[in-house]
């Protein structure tokens, strides 16, 4: 493994995160690690398999378990409380059905940043993730979308979806120093965020947490001026960006595995295809 010193910052997307797991294992294949890692949501999620070298984990993880009802059903919802079940996905799977390579993870000599929104101040938070085990909530945190989570109670704090407050954290890898960074995204090219439909009830569920409320109203905003940010960045040299290049027919909660598993492939061979331009990128 050759170790960049370089930031990659991944977004989330839910379901859509396939697409980066394709992108992560080619990075694997080729032996390509990173100085610092920004992951939000699923982006997180997808971290934490490229992190312990675990090739094609992020993938299964996505698809395997779509049929138990304890990982992502309106069961699950209402029996907990969490849309993707917070004990299946947290503690089942990497425990005893997919076993996670906490060792591997261990050896890990960079930095691993898992984005959250603190829902009392409405501001990001980028927890450093030292242990994946006694850390892992702050993953959960990060994954859990407002609506269809619970609140998630990390270090007397509570926290929700990284997304609404930094969807794509490139700002805080540059002020963190890292000169280049690799940004994965999972919108397609072109795309621009639209005014949520959801504000409504989204006051409404989070009234006692007004600053969600704003966020969210705010959020396509942000997230668009984040995406032009990026753009200039690209131009300047600073930043390599990779993402779809035409919109999927994945949705964010997704069940058809045919469209995941073409999702992810199209994640490893646009890696390929870009590979020369990206190592250039890196060592120049």
């Amino acid at each position: 493994m050759i170790m960049y010193q370089a930031g990659l910052v991944l977004e989330g997307g839910g379901m859509k995160g396939v697409y980066t797991a394709g992108v992560l294992d080619f990075f694997l294949d080729k032996g390509i690690e990173f100085s610092s890692c920004y992951g939000v949501s699923a982006g997180a999620c997808c971290l934490c398999s490229f992190l312990s070298k675990q090739r094609g984990r992020a993938y299964h993880v996505n698809v395997d378990y779509l049929d138990d009802k304890n990982y992502c059903s309106v069961y699950s919802l209402l029996k907990t409380g969490d849309l993707f079940g917070a004990d299946m996905c947290y503690h089942r799977i990497p425990d005893e059905l997919y076993p996670y390579d906490y060792e591997t993870y261990n050896k890990y000599q960079g930095a691993f940043y898992s984005v959250v929104t603190n829902i009392e101040t409405g501001y990001p938070e980028y927890i450093p993730i030292k242990d994946m085990k006694n850390d892992i909530d702050a993953i959960r945190a990060s994954a859990s979308l407002p609506l269809v989570s619970r609140n998630v109670k990390y270090k007397d704090k509570l926290y929700l979806d990284g997304g609404m407050s930094d969807a794509i954290p490139l700002r805080k890898s540059m002020k963190d120093g890292n000169v280049k960074n690799v940004v994965v995204m999972t919108k397609e090219v072109g795309y621009r965020r639209q005014p949520s439909s959801m504000t409504r009830l989204i006051k409404l569920r989070y009234r006692k947490y007004p600053e969600v409320y704003t966020l969210m109203k705010n959020r396509h905003t942000s997230y668009n001026e984040t995406l032009d940010f990026i753009a200039d960045e690209v131009k300047r040299g600073t930043v390599f960006l990779i993402q779809p290049r035409i919109k999927s027919n994945v949705g964010r909660i997704e069940k058809d595995v045919n469209k995941l598993r073409a999702l992810y492939e199209e994640g490893y061979v646009q890696a390929g295809e870009c590979y020369e331009d990206l190592i250039k990128f890196l060592e120049d």
